[in-house]
């Protein structure tokens, strides 16, 4: 199974060279549901998800992995195998298998290392939603942190920068320039991944994009946003 779980990985790792613009995961409304059994044993990132709630920035963390630190993380860290059983499975040593894993959780504590306490966080992502739903720069500008990001990804089926928006003017102007295009836009508080972000509709209802959020003090200092229509179909009412 983890060879065909490496094989999975390296297949999707192509795939995404071959992406239009920004690739980002899948967003899940609220927390994800733990793996009920070996069917659902697939994706390493998503078996690691459903272990905890995993916030949007860790899961990008673990798409931050090589395959095959993915592979030795979970079975170790979630899964409890032995090194000696995954160095069997993959065809590594115990000593490399111990390496990969201690690597990958580098990365993980790096990435936890940003994360603020959850009330500040969502008192944060409820002001900046207010200011974007106004749809002026100018009450937006306060709220992001003057190296703020912005990440879209648009899967080449909906319009989208092909590279990421840096800067707090130029993420501001990205989010009044949709509001401009889009007037009927409406901006809700939403739980992307057991974490606080947003939601964003057109005039009819329909889910234009999903935005995970990170925070910094009282700054919104990343926003992830995805707006490829094939990954936000959990977002959407069985109508729709």
């Amino acid at each position: 199974m983890s060879r065909i779980c490496l094989d999975v990985l390296g297949s999707a790792r192509r795939r995404r060279e071959r992406y239009v613009g920004e690739w980002l995961p899948e967003p899940a409304p609220g927390a994800l549901a733990a793996a009920s059994g070996p069917e659902d044993r697939g994706d390493p990132a998503e078996l690691a998800a459903r272990e905890e709630t995993v916030g949007y920035a860790l899961l990008l963390v673990l798409e931050t992995m090589t395959p095959a630190e993915r592979v030795v993380f979970v079975l170790h860290d979630v899964f409890g195998y032995r090194f000696a059983e995954i160095g069997a499975i993959v065809g590594r040593s115990a000593g490399a298998c111990r390496q990969l894993a201690s690597a990958a959780r580098r990365r993980v504590r790096e990435g936890r290392r940003r994360e603020v306490d959850p009330a500040v966080h969502a008192r944060v992502v409820a002001a900046f939603k207010d200011a974007w739903q106004h749809g002026d720069p100018d009450r937006l500008l306060p709220l992001l942190d003057p190296g703020a990001a912005a990440v879209v990804d648009g899967g080449g089926l909906v319009s989208a920068p092909t590279a990421p928006v840096v800067g707090a003017a130029g993420v501001a102007a990205l989010l009044a320039g949709v509001h401009e295009k889009a007037p009927a836009l409406t901006v809700e508080v939403a739980d992307v991944n057991g974490r606080t972000g947003l939601l964003a509709r057109d005039g009819s209802g329909d889910v234009m994009a999903v935005i995970a959020v990170a925070t910094a003090g009282d700054r919104v200092r990343r926003l992830w946003v995805v707006r490829n229509p094939a990954k936000l179909t959990a977002w959407r009412s069985p109508a729709k």
